[in-house]
């Protein structure tokens, strides 16, 4: 990442998001990128990226990053074409009927997230018949799909709209998250042509472009690509799978000031 942006003769440093405001004057733009904690300071974060982004140009831009932080943006995307595996939301979880649930989604296992969150924090999966845990967060709730264990997830990494690159994640055998933290691993992959136009297809149906996104996906039993994530606010880029990613960011960036 540092290299891309040394052949313009510029610096990355790395700030605090919750540092003083009057820091980010002396920079010339923001990048967004391991604010991992965001989610249980939320109110406190995006107050933050409205300072910032009222300072110096930032990037995603605090109104994209608004959108993003709550997982009911999947919502939008779902009414402007995009494939979601199916979906119940649940903004007050206090007393849902866990058989109901299982019902309206056809299923015998569920997977419950965060409306707000990351990494797969406060995320569980539940088989019909198990008791439901406590949830003291809005949720939302899907079904658990087999193709997570067979292939993976899928993820195509995109700056300024162009494919840096794609790779896939699988999980620990036993387990269905991908993430590393709990043993996931990534490879990366030359994605063929129809499954990249998938990914690409979601960042067409924005109203903004973002300077870089990542798109999670994963394949249903009919073997079309549904969308997960689309990752905005701060989603690890994979630059040991795509190592070319710095030079992008920089140059796109360097357009856009």
């Amino acid at each position: 990442m540092r290299e891309g942006f040394g052949g313009h003769g510029a610096e990355i440093t790395a700030v605090a998001w919750d540092g003083p405001i009057s820091q980010w004057k002396a920079y010339d733009a923001a990048l967004v990128g391991t604010a991992w904690d965001y989610w249980d300071r939320v109110n406190e974060f995006l107050n933050a990226l409205d300072w910032i982004g009222a300072a110096i140009p930032l990037f995603n831009s605090a109104e994209i990053i608004r959108w993003n932080c709550r997982k009911t943006y999947l919502r939008t995307l779902e009414e402007r074409g995009a494939d979601l595996i199916p979906t119940v939301w649940l903004d007050d979880p206090s007393g849902v009927d866990a058989a109901g649930l299982f019902d309206a989604l056809d299923t015998d296992r569920l997977v419950f997230k965060r409306q707000t969150g990351g990494g797969a924090h406060g995320q569980f999966r539940l088989r019909r018949g198990e008791a439901l845990p406590q949830m003291t967060q809005p949720m939302m709730v899907q079904p658990y799909l087999q193709t997570i264990e067979r292939e993976g997830e899928l993820s195509f990494i995109f700056i300024d709209g162009q494919l840096s690159h794609a790779l896939l994640k699988r999980a620990a055998p036993g387990d269905y998250r991908i993430q590393s933290l709990y043993g996931g691993t990534e490879t990366a992959i030359e994605a063929n042509n129809a499954d990249v136009n998938a990914a690409r297809g979601i960042l067409e149906t924005l109203d903004q472009l973002p300077l870089y996104a990542r798109v999670d996906m994963l394949r249903g039993n009919d073997g079309k690509l549904l969308l997960m994530e689309l990752e905005l606010i701060e989603p690890y880029l994979y630059p040991q799978e795509g190592p070319g990613v710095g030079r992008m960011i920089a140059d796109a960036l360097m357009k856009r000031l």
